[in-house]
């Protein structure tokens, strides 16, 4: 089986991790996705706890099989990339880990801790975003570049910055961006006010 590592904040999460990963799955790149949401200690402005975020993302996936949710991160302080996807091989050790980032995050790979380890061991499933120019940015890992996929998934310009401003004036969001189960959420819990 092709197992798909979705980390992230996920601070909100919203339709397009679920196209995403859904995406993923109808296009064969991989078989089932857990969703891996960053510990508290992770460094970003106005990051929601990780047991809501980790609520929510429950709700994204409740209606799906090959969708699952993890508290790896959130419960181990200070884990890195290399750390996690370690983790997912011991569990699945008779299957393969694609680690699935975005090219933004690809970007930047090289500065990451063991970034040589994770991707000689582990297939890195890309996610174009905005103009970047993945080949350009793959030239640097050469060395390895049959462990990198190109996943040509059609992204919109969703994000989670975008739903926490529009949240924070109003509490009216389009069910475009976010579902209702996990607005409900939100508005219950008085978050992102």
């Amino acid at each position: 089986m092709k197992i798909g590592i979705f980390g992230g904040s996920f601070n909100p999460p919203h339709t397009m991790h679920k196209n995403i990963a859904q995406e993923l799955i109808n296009k064969s790149f991989v078989d089932k996705v857990i969703f891996v949401p960053t510990g508290n200690r992770y460094h970003k402005d106005s990051l929601l706890d990780a047991t809501h975020r980790i609520n929510m993302l429950k709700l994204l996936c409740q209606e799906n099989k090959n969708f699952d949710v993890s508290d790896y991160e959130a419960k181990n302080t200070l884990v890195s990339t290399y750390q996690t996807l370690d983790y997912f091989q011991s569990c699945y050790p008779d299957d393969t880990i694609y680690f699935i980032l975005g090219s933004d995050n690809l970007k930047e790979l090289h500065m990451w801790k063991n970034y040589e380890y994770i991707i000689s061991h582990y297939k890195i499933l890309i996610i174009k975003r905005d103009l970047d120019n993945i080949p350009s940015i793959l030239e640097k890992f050469k060395d390895y570049s049959s462990n990198f996929i190109v996943a040509d998934i059609p992204l919109s310009n969703i994000s989670s910055t975008k739903i926490r401003s529009i949240l924070s004036k109003s509490n009216i969001v389009s069910t475009m961006y976010i579902s209702t189960s996990i607005l409900d959420y939100i508005r219950k819990n008085n978050l992102y006010i």
